[in-house]
Order: C-alpha cells, then structure tokens, then sequence
C-alpha cells in the first residue's frame, strides 16, 4: 500500500478534508452548500419530499414526476456526501446525486462568527 505525502487521498477527498491551506493551519468556519437531484419512483416521491423536508440542513427547491432538487447546507463537504449517500439508500430512492458544490467562509459571506 503506498502512502500518500501530499495528503491527497480517495478517503480525504470522500470524508472532506482536502484543503489547500496546510494542516496546521487555524480554520476559518465555513459552509459547504450543494445542490443535488434525488431521482425516486415516481409513485413514491410524496413520501421522499416528506423525508427530505424533515431533514436538518436540507432544502426542497423543485419536484417534478420523478425528480426531486435539492440544496444542503452542512460545515464540510464529507457531511453533504454522507447525507445523499443515507439518502440513496431509502426505499424508493433511484439515485440521489450531487450536482454543484460551494464552499466559503462566513466572512466571504459577509457575516462574523
């Protein structure tokens, strides 16, 4: 098994820790938003926009036959990725697919901590 000096890794990139700034470094807080589009069967997508409305975190932005849109919001990406993994597994659920990702600090957003 080779290690990987860098840090780069298949499972920091999964758990979220990729980062450009060293480990050592001091974190500024920040927020990870996706976007991702759940796919259901489509005579079970009222009781996945149920689920998913129920979630922390999760916001339901379109639903149409067979396809769900949705926004998280979570403080690192590995958080969003375990989210739509949990999701995919749902009875009903065809797919649940990340689509877009931003991540910024608080001040990038303009707000203090």
């Amino acid at each position: 098994m080779t290690m990987h000096s860098s840090g780069l890794s298949r499972r920091a990139l999964l758990k979220g820790r990729l980062t450009s700034r060293p480990a050592s470094a001091v974190h500024e807080p920040s927020i990870h938003i996706s976007s991702a589009v759940v796919s259901v069967l489509p005579n079970r997508r009222e009781d996945i926009i149920e689920r998913l409305s129920a979630l922390e975190g999760v916001e339901i932005h379109h639903a149409e036959s067979f396809k769900i849109v949705v926004v998280l919001e979570a403080d690192d990406s590995g958080a969003i990725g375990s989210r739509l993994a949990e999701i995919a597994t749902w009875s009903g659920v065809l797919s649940a697919n990340m689509v877009f990702e931003q991540a910024a600090t608080l001040t990038d957003m303009g707000e203090s901590t």
